[in-house]
């Protein structure tokens, strides 16, 4: 397969899976996925645990970014033991970060914060990387094909972040997060440039509602943009890795990704930790910007071989590989798709006249 038919095919895919979401996911009833019945009360009824749409996106968003990786670094000779143990330690250290840093900066206990996790997953990768490379000479004797450049692999981790972070944002337009600004603040040029794009979310249990008492306000669909910018960035990022460009795919995948993170906080409207005119996920992603300018100047001695696709692709027919992003998927739901912010009443009877 050519490189740019695979980009192709991934973006008719995205093209498709956005134009469907963008008109769906801010109704009511694309917020709760299933409710469980956990506890019975002194009237009969159930009490329910919600299992959430954020929670299935999450995971597929995960998994697919775990699946950019697998493909990246085995169009470049880069063993599957060695991507599953990068994968480990990164998911070990991103996923705490994720909640620790929501309740430090966000005072809240059950939120996630993917710009915190990624802030602490490009600070510590370089580390990681070398702690793994370590690992594999010191225990095995031999690096041969395990051994993980760091430049292509931050490249691939950049890709597979862009990616998962774009169709991850669907995930907060199910559940009604990270909202935009009302239509109706912005400047009337601006509001001419989203009357027809906007966002307008209905139901109680949607976040823009309960917490920005937005419900029925067309607001800036900020999510969506950045879905549309972060895929496009991830392919761009791929055709450069593809092409074995892995300083170039980087820098513009961290770069971009960062930047557009920093902008796309003066659109949106829900809360962000104090008050000031600068958060500290913008902080975090301009410290991202320059510590990745770096990273290239640090590694330049390092070389990798030429990407080729049809080797990364070959990578998925391995059932480790397939068992692992399966098991991904189900944990990550198990994570993220028990909602502790909403609840749910349910009884149960019998169609009388059916029996």
């Amino acid at each position: 397969m050519s490189n740019e038919l695979f980009l192709l095919g991934l973006a008719l895919g995205f093209g498709a899976i956005f134009g469907w979401a963008f008109r769906t996911l801010p109704r009511e009833h694309w917020q709760i996925l299933a409710a469980l019945p956990r506890h019975k009360t002194a009237s009969g009824e159930w009490q329910g645990l919600n299992l959430t749409f954020y929670g299935f996106f999450q995971a597929t968003s995960n998994t697919l970014g775990i699946v950019a990786l697998f493909v990246l670094l085995g169009s470049i000779g880069v063993e599957a033991n060695a991507v599953f143990a990068l994968i480990v330690a990164v998911f070990a250290l991103c996923w705490p970060a994720a909640r620790w840093i929501a309740r430090v900066v966000e005072k809240k206990a059950h939120t996630f914060t993917i710009g915190g996790a990624s802030f602490v997953g490009v600070l510590a990768t370089p580390g990681l990387i070398e702690l793994v490379n370590w690992a594999f000479s010191r225990f095995s004797g031999s690096l041969s094909g395990n051994r993980i450049p760091v430049v292509p692999a931050l490249a691939a981790l950049a890709i597979g972040y862009a990616y998962g972070e774009g169709l991850g944002r669907l995930a907060c337009i199910s559940f009604g997060c990270c909202y935009g600004k009302s239509v109706a603040e912005l400047s009337p040029q601006m509001q001419r440039w989203f009357n027809s794009l906007s966002f307008t979310f209905a139901g109680a249990t949607k976040k823009a509602a309960y917490e920005g008492r937005l419900e029925g306000v067309r607001l800036v669909p900020v999510q969506a943009i950045t879905s549309v910018i972060f895929v496009f960035i991830g392919l761009a990022g791929t055709y450069l890795f593809l092409q074995s460009h892995f300083k170039t795919a980087m820098l513009l995948t961290l770069l971009s990704t960062q930047l557009w993170r920093f902008l796309s906080e003066t659109l949106r409207a829900d809360v962000r930790g104090k008050a000031e005119k600068i958060s500290a996920y913008q902080v975090m992603a301009l410290l991202m910007v320059v510590y990745s300018a770096i990273i290239p100047f640090v590694f330049s001695g390092v070389s990798a071989p030429t990407a080729a696709i049809a080797e990364g692709l070959q990578v998925l027919w391995n059932p480790a590989v397939i068992l692992f992003c399966q098991a991904l998927w189900l944990i990550v739901f198990l994570i993220t798709g028990r909602s502790s912010v909403t609840g749910s009443t349910l009884s149960f009877f019998v169609h009388r006249e059916r029996v």
